[in-house]
């Protein structure tokens, strides 16, 4: 077991020197595959914990590889909010292992509902890795299996690698991301003639669209940036500069 954590170290070290000289985040996904699928772990996913106004899982998802099928699912039932992993690692300043069985879910909880849904898939534990930043917690990543193997040896080694993995595809993912907008075209015209007093009658007439139809522009607006009335969603997107005066 000490020569098979000692090789593993090295592996780990040559990992590091390798993803430094990767440019595509693709490539960063693939070498984490490579490197992590021996321990028995089958999934993996990058991602943010901490959603800004309007985002939902996928897009804090940095980069991954896990089934298409459990992302949508995942992001649709809105199970980030109910993930018992999401909110211990918002607690947690260490790397965690963690199990289905666990957690209660015997009471049919949304914590059981989720635990379940990973035996949909075969995922019966795995480990996660909290990101620290410098207003606290960020992001994690999270490795999910049927059955791993981690011993104390490999486990700081892991969290070497994927901190570092972590930081080389947030790099490289900015460098690709283009700017863009969380509101449509006419969401932006909605808030901009509200900036301008028009009543949503009003900006109807000018759009030549119904008065309802103005209203979910706006309400859809303000669920995206995050505000609680039309006035202050005009403010947020105005700080934003997502349309002029």
């Amino acid at each position: 077991m000490a020569r098979r954590a000692r090789g593993f170290g090295q592996q780990a070290l040559d990992f590091i020197e390798e993803v430094g000289r990767l440019d595509h985040p693709g490539a960063v996904v693939e070498a984490t595959h490579r490197v992590i699928s021996p321990l028995g772990f089958d999934w993996f996913v990058f991602t943010g914990l901490v959603p800004e106004p309007g985002q939902d899982f996928d897009e804090l998802v940095l980069a991954g590889r896990f089934p298409g099928e459990f992302r949508e699912a995942y992001a649709r039932r809105d199970y980030m909010r109910f993930d018992p992993n999401v909110s211990r690692a918002l607690n947690s300043s260490s790397p965690f292992e963690w199990a289905v069985a666990d957690y209660d879910n015997r009471h049919g909880s949304r914590v059981g509902e989720v635990m379940r849904f990973f035996t949909e898939f075969d995922i019966r534990g795995g480990f996660i890795v909290p990101i620290h930043g410098p207003s606290g917690q960020e992001a994690g990543v999270a490795y999910a299996g049927t059955k791993f193997e981690l011993s104390s040896s490999t486990k700081p080694m892991v969290h070497l690698m994927t901190l570092y993995a972590f930081d080389r595809l947030r790099e490289l993912v900015a460098e690709r991301k283009p700017e863009r907008t969380p509101l449509t075209a006419r969401e932006r015209e909605v808030l901009a003639w509200s900036a301008q007093g028009k009543s949503a009658w009003e900006i109807g007439e000018i759009l030549s669209v119904a008065k309802r139809t103005v209203d979910e522009h706006a309400q859809t607006a303000m669920r995206k940036l995050g505000a609680t009335n039309r006035t202050q969603a005009v403010a947020i997107a105005l700080r934003h500069r997502l349309f002029e005066l």
